[in-house]
């Protein structure tokens, strides 16, 4: 396996724009992967452009008449709009995605990094590959949803069973469910999709309870942890580590996934955890550590949600990478004033100092510490626990 690790970027993901006043504004990718060549990580990795994903990977995971509106909505947006209700059964033209020139060009764009990242690390070309345009965990099958269009994630786990892989697990820490990865995945015992999230009663999909568990036959191979509104460092990290790494251990993968959505953010517009950029670079050390424990070092790195676009996003992804070249950066490291001043620049917006919110967070592990039945993130927890540790043989 190469020592090197793999970051796939090509300009053009910053197409993917569903245009002004959306949450989804490409800005935080143009500002990640310029605070990464800020801080010089270019040179602790290879950076690498790959191809758009074609029609027989799409296939992989989205319907053909779906690939085929999008295809359509793409080149003519205005008609698209005008035949709202054929194309809403698609999930497109919506207020959360709305239809744009070259929407499929760019959204395949997205893909095709994904699963060529999949590909470099499946061969042994990479030790690890992050796509931080990626993680667009909402698409379903045969539809877009919550501003994602072709399921960059579920693809990159489809071409690593196509490629032979017998034991995948994806593991989502974005605030919103993945529902489009577990629903691609549901009834297939090769992949374990875990995903933390925010309870559903309160946040969009309003899915992710702990009661869904996997299909026939593949029992277990969903998990779900919906953590309470406003659970913040130390309750993310214990339910984290309460969860992932038993199930890992159990499991054995050959290959970890991990979206690494933003929107856990205390300042993301869109949701209501309280995590900060120290735990997200946690989560982050502990999805490599984890990789290199239970999956020969096999880490594909996503990114996903995220929508305080100049103050989170770019650190917590710059950490992601940093962390993946092998060249993780101190939480206390001063933000380069050159990228300051871009931020500034492009967004009117003031940019963060350091690469820190302030905080180190602390946590108590489960089995160690015990656990509160009145506590609702140790209720959840349980839950959890209890719904999916037994089908792995495990004790709740």
């Amino acid at each position: 396996m190469s020592g090197r690790a793999q970051l796939m970027w090509d300009e053009r993901v910053t197409g993917y724009d569903f245009g002004p006043g959306h949450p989804m504004d490409p800005v935080r990718l143009a500002l990640t992967r310029d605070l990464v060549r800020a801080f010089g990580l270019d040179r602790a990795l290879r950076v690498v452009a790959a191809p758009a994903a074609g029609e027989s990977t799409l296939r992989l995971v989205h319907e053909a008449e779906y690939v085929a509106a999008v295809r359509q909505a793409s080149r003519e947006p205005a008609s698209a709009a005008a035949a709202y209700q054929a194309y809403a059964t698609y999930g497109l033209g919506t207020e959360d995605n709305p239809v744009f020139p070259g929407m499929h060009e760019v959204s395949a764009l997205i893909a095709g990094q994904s699963v060529a990242a999949a590909e470099a690390v499946w061969r042994g070309e990479a030790a690890h590959a992050v796509n931080f345009a990626g993680g667009l965990h909402h698409a379903m099958p045969g539809a877009a949803a919550g501003f994602c269009v072709y399921n960059d994630a579920a693809l990159a786990v489809a071409r690593l069973l196509e490629l032979g892989a017998e034991r995948v697990a994806y593991v989502d820490v974005d605030v919103h469910h993945g529902d489009g990865v577990q629903t691609a995945f549901w009834d297939d015992p090769r992949v374990l999709t875990v995903s933390l999230h925010e309870h559903p009663r309160t946040l969009f999909p309003h899915t992710g309870w702990p009661e869904e568990t996997g299909g026939p036959g593949a029992e277990g191979g969903a998990v779900n942890v919906a953590l309470p509104p406003g659970t913040g460092d130390a309750g993310w990290l214990r339910a984290f580590h309460a969860v992932v790494p038993e199930l890992l251990a159990a499991f054995r993968p050959q290959v970890l996934v991990s979206q690494h959505g933003a929107d856990t953010h205390i300042e993301d517009p869109l949701a209501h955890l309280a995590v900060t950029v120290d735990a997200q670079r946690m989560v982050a050390e502990a999805c490599h550590a984890l990789a290199h424990e239970h999956a020969e070092g096999r880490w594909v790195a996503l990114g996903g949600g995220g929508y305080a676009v100049t103050d989170v996003v770019p650190r917590t992804w710059t950490h992601l990478v940093a962390i993946a070249a092998g060249a993780p950066l101190a939480p206390e490291s001063e933000v380069p004033q050159e990228w300051r001043h871009e931020v500034y620049a492009r967004t009117r917006r003031p940019a963060p100092l350091r690469m820190t919110d302030g905080r180190q967070p602390r946590w108590t592990g489960f089995e160690e510490a015990g656990y509160d039945p009145a506590d609702r993130l140790d209720q959840a927890v349980l839950a959890t626990r209890r719904a999916v540790f037994p089908l792995h043989g495990l004790l709740p």
